[in-house]
């Protein structure tokens, strides 16, 4: 039998049909096209389940489960999605709506949270049963799983690791406080640090990289220039690695998992950002004389993450 993963994304409603041995064997995909009716999303979800059984040559009566990763929050009690703010979405009855198309008993949960859970059942984390994954990307996202159970608190609104505080009274950020770690952390905040750093050094390689267009700026072209011994650059990769850092530490003071998992485009440094990270944890973290420590570990399901975890949802 198999288990189907659908994540729900605001520009693509990626499918898979995942097989007992966690391999995924059909795919289906179609265009998200957001905001517009829950209704015509739903559709069209049901249409790229279609797709990837096709594409698996099996049909809904080989399946277990649907599970859906969304972004927003999920209330699994009800089946709700209350709100996902980059769909347009309020207080929608998802799971009756989906099961309404689909035939087939649906899981939801939020997308970072299938993420975190497929990275700790099929990716980086195999075996673990106590588990964070950051993704360092627009935002930074973060799910958790202790127990092997994914964390959502009692309005399933937990694990929220990227609206902590790191600086008071620090950079605004969009959820309405100041000084999250997202601020700080986040691709765009990477992009924002070496766009500043830039105009206040006009010498800089980076400027070569972008051909003197500071709208071309990236996560990687501070990485890059510093790869070519650019001072500046250099001094904004380390200002960055450091800001992850003080949100990981402070998740591993909190939680202690076996593994941290760190995904998301800027993760595609590997190495160039996971070794000085972890430098600055070993330095700092409370558990610092433990024998067992927390490992900080590259997520290794890219895209594929959160629709294994969407498909390993069973409540």
């Amino acid at each position: 039998m198999y288990r189907i993963g659908v994540d729900l994304g605001g520009t693509n409603i990626a499918v898979g049909v995942v097989s007992e041995d966690l391999k995924i064997i059909g795919r289906g995909s179609v265009k998200t096209n957001c905001p517009r009716p829950a209704a015509d999303i739903f559709d069209d979800i049901a249409k790229a389940v279609n797709l990837a059984l096709e594409d698996a040559g099996i049909t809904m009566d080989d399946v277990i489960s649907v599970g859906v990763g969304t972004p927003g929050t999920v209330n699994k009690s009800n089946g709700y999605i209350e709100f996902a703010n980059n769909l347009d979405f309020t207080q929608v009855p998802a799971k009756d709506m989906l099961e309404e198309r689909l035939h087939k008993t649906v899981y939801l949960d939020n997308d970072a949270n299938c993420a975190a859970l497929g990275e700790a059942v099929a990716g980086c984390g195999k075996g673990a049963k106590n588990f964070v994954a950051i993704t360092l990307g627009t935002g930074v996202g973060s799910g958790i799983i202790i127990d092997g159970k994914i964390i959502c608190g009692s309005n399933y609104a937990a694990g929220e690791m990227g609206h902590m505080v790191i600086c008071v009274d620090g950079e605004q950020c969009n959820c309405g406080r100041r000084g999250c770690w997202e601020s700080y952390a986040s691709a765009t905040a990477l992009i924002r640090q070496t766009k500043d750093a830039m105009k206040h050094n006009h010498d800089s390689i980076m400027w070569q990289i972008v051909n003197d267009n500071i709208d071309a700026v990236n996560g990687r072209t501070a990485f890059d220039a510093m790869r070519q011994n650019d001072k500046a650059a250099k001094e904004v990769v380390d200002k960055y690695v450091y800001y992850v850092a003080t949100g990981v530490i402070n998740i591993i003071n909190a939680l202690q998992p076996e593994f941290i998992c760190v995904g998301g485009g800027i993760a595609n440094e590997r190495e160039t950002l996971l070794e000085p990270l972890r430098t600055h944890i070993n330095r700092e973290r409370y558990s610092r004389y433990a024998s067992k420590q927390t490992k900080i570990v590259a997520a290794e399901l890219g895209n594929d993450a959160g629709i294994f975890g969407a498909a390993l949802l069973d409540n």
